[in-house]
């Protein structure tokens, strides 16, 4: 090898790590953002499944007015 191709293997090498250190740190923040999203869907499931609960306490008290 000569010197020419070993400044080429060398700045390939270099490259191959700043994209090896890019997406570990890509892949950590999408770690981070996948729980964030994750607790966020539990409370918006929590959320929805008390409203459910509260529009068909709703219902049933519509319908026991409508029948009285």
């Amino acid at each position: 090898m000569d010197n020419d191709d070993l400044k080429q293997l060398e700045h390939r090498i270099d490259q191959l790590l700043g994209a090896c250190d890019r997406l570990q740190r890509e892949n950590h923040d999408l770690k981070n953002n996948s729980g964030s999203l994750a607790e966020e869907h539990a409370v918006l499931t929590e959320k929805t499944k008390q409203a459910r609960a509260r529009i068909q306490s709703m219902i049933e008290r519509l319908k026991t007015l409508e029948r009285s």
